[in-house]
């Protein structure tokens, strides 16, 4: 991130918001994982109005920022370069073993750990009708050993996971990517996906409730963006497919994983499916009408106990290909 100087009334504002006691608890906390109000209630054990007021201080120096889900609202570390940069550097500076800090921690993890309490009892009421499905097409490892080999000749600064459902896409890149943000309209499935990030240790991951329609996200922020198994339950993949293409860098790569065609109904009727597959051709139409150039397409039959074809498409943005052509690859 680079660093963006401040005027001095913007550095004046930063450090007094920073420097209260329970702010700078808070900023400590935040750079662990994104929480609640009621989170950072359980830890700091002070009442919500008052961590409501604190929150919204460093919000408007803009050393935290807020994202809503149905009646909760996650807060997280800044993004934005200057008064973020600050909140890091003094987070840096302090003693990891400081008791203060080392029982909000405590905490902490006390909280992660209901968290992931709570996921995985919804993991395991719903474990066997995802088996099922998975069962009717190919083998996860497959897929996901395809998807790698697609999009691993290039470095990844910035990768934005599309209805994330577990966060398996960020969780698969994350030793590759420097920041990964998953979205998804299900507050289960990002309690499931937080639950997973957490496992893991992968704090420059997060995930967060959004639209696939309507991305509250700037243009041109995203390295590659990818689409998995998410375009059957649409109304309009065209549309989630064009705002994807929106927020891609020049020369940003766009990946997408459905299904090939196929004629189980059941999923439509029992599983909300509103596409049953795509056609190369129509995928392709899509992705050409958002202004991508296609380098590939690959189909994957089903395995042995499978009814249904995977495919995968990658295309790119061509901004910065008008000097030189895209080389076009389909299989």
């Amino acid at each position: 991130m680079d660093t963006e100087p401040l005027t001095f009334g913007g550095l004046t504002a930063t450090l007094k918001a920073a420097g209260e006691t329970t702010r700078l608890r808070i900023l400590v906390l935040l750079a662990e994982a994104e929480l609640t109000v009621s989170d950072l209630t359980e830890i700091l054990r002070q009442s919500q109005p008052r961590l409501s007021r604190h929150l919204r201080l460093l919000a408007e120096a803009g050393l935290v920022e807020r994202s809503r889900e149905g009646s909760w609202a996650f807060f997280r570390l800044g993004e934005r370069a200057g008064a973020a940069d600050i909140a890091r550097s003094l987070i840096a500076r302090l003693d990891p073993d400081d008791p203060v800090i080392a029982r909000d921690r405590e905490r902490l993890a006390a909280v992660r750990s209901a968290r992931a309490a709570a996921a995985q009892d919804y993991f395991g009421r719903h474990a066997a009708e995802w088996d099922r499905i998975r069962k009717l097409h190919v083998a996860d490892a497959a897929v996901e050993q395809a998807i790698r080999a697609a999009l691993g000749d290039k470095p990844i600064r910035a990768l934005l996971d599309l209805g994330t459902g577990t966060g398996r896409m960020l969780e698969l890149f994350a030793a590759d990517i420097e920041r990964g943000l998953g979205l998804d309209l299900s507050l289960d499935m990002l309690a499931l996906a937080r639950a997973r990030l957490d496992r893991a240790g992968l704090k420059h991951c997060s995930v967060r409730r959004g639209d696939i329609y309507d991305l509250a996200l700037p243009r041109d922020a995203f390295d590659v963006v990818i689409i998995h198994q998410v375009l059957h339950f649409l109304d309009d993949s065209g549309r989630a497919i064009r705002e994807a293409a929106r927020v891609l860098r020049p020369g940003g790569r766009l990946l997408v994983v459905d299904f090939a065609p196929h004629d189980l109904e059941f999923l439509r009727e029992d599983h909300a499916h509103r596409r049953l597959g795509f056609t190369s051709e129509t995928m392709t139409q899509w992705l050409e009408g958002a202004g991508l150039d296609v380098l590939r397409q690959e189909t994957f039959p089903p395995g042995p106990e499978g009814k249904i074809a995977v495919s995968l498409w990658l295309a790119r943005d061509p901004r910065i290909l008008l000097a030189q052509p895209a080389t076009r690859e389909v299989a």
